[in-house]
């Protein structure tokens, strides 16, 4: 039978010899020399008192000749035959005899074979006798009256059945009474030293099983006992017997087999209060299995796991009536108590944990709690994947991957509500934020590990592991604090721009002092960010660098903001007017010129210095190109600073569009419109006083080009000294086009007090060319092809100067039918002004007639459009 069991032979049973020598040593214990004696020792019935119950059993036998045992009541029987006076000790008999009352109250009154009737006489009479004899005890001589009438009511107690024969006394094989009574006989299978199986188990079963008819055990009972005890003994031992545990595991299995094959009430009834104490006993241990086991007895837990299961299974499959009736499709009892194990193991674990983190902490350890514990619980992951379950996994294929989910959901509980509580961004919130997401990762992979091989492939396991979404809690910090740089960096950009006096004695560099702080403020919020202790640089810096982006092009915006454009200088032309023919004096100095109207600057003057005067014009131009030119600089420190950060990968550059694109085109935006803004602010009112009010007024070869060319000069060393070397070229070729068109307006827009003969054309073209060498300053200016280029409108101009002025009226009346503006042919229509002066243009054509110092134009324009002499 141990060997069934899968027990090995105690070493006691095999003896041992006496010491030799006088060393003193001990000698081993007698074994005892029967297997009565055997059960006698084991059950703990000492010498004196076995001789007195094979005294009592003899005199019973000798009275009682030819009766079997079966129809005898033994505790009956021992009262007959000892009297007070057999037993020297007083309190030895009281205690014997009130022993033999209480079996016989038990067995006949609280657990008798038959239920009993609230009339029964023979009950009642019996309960009055031993209510009696605790208080005086009985006089038990064989021909005594009470043991009369204790023997008879016992008797016809003892002689009911249950099919209505008597065929012996019922007074032990009441349930549960007779299952108690062998249960203290089975302990006898067990050694009183040591609480192993003794050798002689097969011997001591066959003598228990002869008990069997009399206490009305049968096979299925035995083996619930036996199982108990088994697993009684293992917990008496302190849970190291592992022999025994594996012995209790393979009777289970004997007794789960019982269970599907009997539907006895009593034995369903006693199975599950025993079943259910067993399975009390694990879950206590199971339900917290982190606290009961480790290292020193892992080995332990595969058989109390497995005691606990065969107990559920019996308990739900076997005896739950109500599992038989709803649970028809098939349940996996064992998956489900593992399961509850783990989640409960885990919880309680994770709890520990966050005391001891929260313990750890310290003035010398300021270490955020949740970063102590996402370490702590990474290391409990690896723990329980390691040690725990390769056991349950036996069960539960997903073992791992439940406890990780578990470990997730309750990590993932205390990480909300830090989350919830964030305002800004701090070392300590990113240590945390970062070791929860190093923590999700490692539990994630676990679970991914543990479910490869399952039916869904873990994806019921993921979905219960929503993301901690540790990167964009972080990443909604870190917009938090971008937004509140970009915030305070267009906050200084508005206050300080208001201030700004464009001073070109600021600096050497001739760059407004305001862009220089701007770009350092930049640089410093570049670095911040690079130092913040984030994983995601490459992922967020595109928000910083928009931010950014709209500050700078907010600075450049508003640096040329207030300074017009080019049309703000654009004089109006005045309406088309002929000039004054017939007057030997052509311009009366007391006359005041007609100039065209100028629209003048929006801008007023700040702090008593013109903010549009040439040298703030030329800080302005010079501070948008040192925008343009640092932000080179500026991409190449994002890209230096995303090398460096934590998160560097060798191609962490590759792919983002490290570019600062809105201020890079609001700069080259800017430095066109302030290089035309200043040239045509210098020309038309700078030099607007020479333009309408001197060149070609009156004698035209006193009032020639040079006075306009000596007024440039200066302008251009300004320019020139002034100006970035890289903006220089484009502001002096938008002077020159500036020039050119002045050039033309006075030709073809300058009022009543010009007046040009077809002789004055060559005088006209040679200031021209001397206008064009200005610029071309020997070679040292601006390239020819660029000086041609801008002069062609004035080059193709020129040569209807020298045109007669019948030509022109026919090329004029020519374009007009062309462009059959009107069908009436007696008069022609103004044609419009559009600016865009052009030999194959009507009103060109037109305006050099206005010019025209002659009779043949004078007599045109007064019957075609009836011009007056002046406005």
């Amino acid at each position: 039978m141990k060997k069934a069991l899968g027990l090995r032979s105690s070493a006691s049973s095999k003896g041992g010899s006496p010491g030799s020598g006088g060393g003193g040593k001990s000698v081993p214990p007698r074994r005892p020399a029967t297997v009565g004696e055997l059960m006698r020792v084991q059950m703990r019935v000492s010498e004196p008192a076995d001789a007195r119950i094979r005294r009592g059993l003899l005199r019973i036998a000798a009275s009682q000749l030819g009766r079997r045992a079966e129809s005898m009541v033994l505790p009956l029987e021992f009262l007959q035959q000892f009297k007070a006076s057999d037993i020297p000790d007083p309190q030895e008999y009281e205690a014997w005899q009130s022993r033999n009352l209480k079996l016989l109250e038990a067995g006949l009154l609280v657990h008798p074979l038959v239920p009993l009737n609230k009339s029964d006489v023979s009950a009642q009479r019996l309960r009055q006798i031993i209510r009696g004899a605790y208080d005086r005890p009985l006089e038990t001589g064989k021909n005594s009256e009470s043991m009369q009438v204790l023997r008879s009511a016992v008797m016809s107690l003892a002689g009911r059945s249950d099919d209505g024969t008597s065929d012996g006394c019922h007074w032990a094989d009441g349930f549960p009474l007779n299952l108690h009574l062998y249960q203290m006989l089975v302990e006898a299978c067990f050694d009183n030293d040591d609480g192993t199986v003794v050798d002689e188990i097969d011997e001591v079963m066959e003598l228990l099983k002869k008990t069997w008819g009399i206490l009305g055990i049968n096979q299925m009972l035995h083996n619930l006992c036996f199982a108990w005890a088994l697993f009684n003994h293992f917990v008496m031992s302190g849970q190291v017997d592992i022999e025994l545990l594996s012995a209790a595991e393979n009777q289970l299995a004997e007794v789960a087999k019982d269970a599907k094959t009997t539907k006895d009430p009593n034995y369903s009834k006693v199975l599950s209060s025993t079943l259910s104490s067993i399975m009390g006993w694990t879950e206590k241990r199971l339900l917290a299995y982190h606290e009961t086991f480790n290292t020193s007895n892992i080995e332990s837990m595969q058989g109390i796991v497995s005691i606990g299961v065969s107990a559920a299974r019996v308990l739900v499959e076997d005896i739950s009536h109500e599992y038989r009736r709803r649970r028809k499709e098939e349940t996996d009892v064992a998956r489900s108590r593992i399961e509850t194990y783990i989640r409960s193991s885990l919880r309680t674990a994770f709890a520990q944990r966050m005391e001891e983190a929260d313990s750890k902490r310290s003035s010398r350890n300021p270490t955020p709690v949740l970063s102590i514990l996402a370490k702590d619980i990474g290391d409990l992951a690896i723990k329980e994947k390691n040690l725990y379950s390769p056991i349950l996994k036996t069960w539960h294929p997903l073992a791992s991957g439940v406890a990780v989910a578990t470990l997730h959901s309750c990590f993932g509980n205390e990480l909300k509500q830090f989350i919830a509580g964030l305002t800004e961004l701090t070392p300590d919130t990113v240590q945390v934020l970062k070791a929860a997401d190093k923590l999700e990762k490692d539990l994630v992979n676990i679970a991914v590990e543990d479910s490869v091989d399952s039916d869904d492939g873990g994806k019921s396991l993921i979905r219960e592991m929503p993301p901690y979404e540790a990167e964009n809690a972080i990443a909604n910090l870190v917009k938090v604090w971008i937004k509140e740089r970009i915030d305070r960096l267009k906050g200084w950009v508005d206050r300080t721009l208001k201030q700004e006096t464009w001073n070109p004695a600021a600096n050497r560099e001739n760059i407004a002092p305001s862009c220089v702080e701007m770009l350092r403020m930049v640089g410093e919020t570049l670095d911040a960010f690079f130092q913040l202790p984030i994983p995601m640089h490459p992922v967020l810096l595109p928000d910083l660098m928009f931010g950014l982006d709209r500050s700078l092009q907010l600075f450049v915006s508003k640096a040329k903001s207030g300074c017009g454009t080019r049309n703000s200088f654009m004089p109006q032309l005045p309406p088309l007017t002929r000039c004054e023919v017939g007057s030997n004096i052509l311009f009366k100095k007391k006359e005041k010129p007609q100039n065209p109207q100028y629209r003048g600057s929006q801008n007023g003057t700040t702090n008593g210095a013109d903010p549009l005067a040439l040298p703030q014009l030329c800080v302005r131009l010079n501070t948008l190109q040192f925008v343009r030119g640092e932000l080179e600089n500026l991409e190449k420190k994002i890209k230096t600073g995303l090398r460096n950060v934590e998160s560097a990968q060798a191609d962490v550059t590759d792919g983002l569009d490290i570019k600062f694109e809105l201020c890079q085109t609001a700069c080259q935006e800017g430095i066109q419109q302030l290089c035309e803004t200043t040239a045509y602010k210098v020309t038309f009112y700078d030099l607007g006083h020479v333009l309408w009010d001197i060149l070609y007024i009156g004698d035209i070869a006193s009032s020639r080009i040079e006075i306009l060319l000596r007024e440039l000069d200066p302008i251009l060393e300004t320019i020139s000294g002034k100006v970035h070397n890289k903006v220089r070229n484009r502001a002096i070729t938008a002077l020159m086009k500036a020039t050119f068109d002045g050039f033309l307006l006075v030709l073809l827009a300058g009022g009543p007090l010009r007046a040009f003969t077809r002789q004055d054309s060559q005088i006209i073209e040679d200031d021209f060319k001397a206008l064009k060498d200005l610029f071309l300053a020997d070679g040292d200016g601006l390239p020819e092809e660029l000086v041609d280029k801008a002069s062609s409108q004035v080059k193709n101009v020129l040569p209807l100067l020298r045109t007669d002025s019948e030509s022109l009226i026919d090329r004029f009346k020519r374009m007009m039918a062309e462009s059959n503006r009107s069908g009436a042919k007696n008069r022609l229509p103004l044609p419009p002004t559009t600016g865009h002066w052009s030999p194959n243009e009507p009103n060109t054509v037109l305006r050099v007639l206005c010019y025209r110092y002659d009779e043949t134009a004078t007599k045109f324009l007064k019957k075609t459009y009836n011009l007056p002499k002046k406005i």
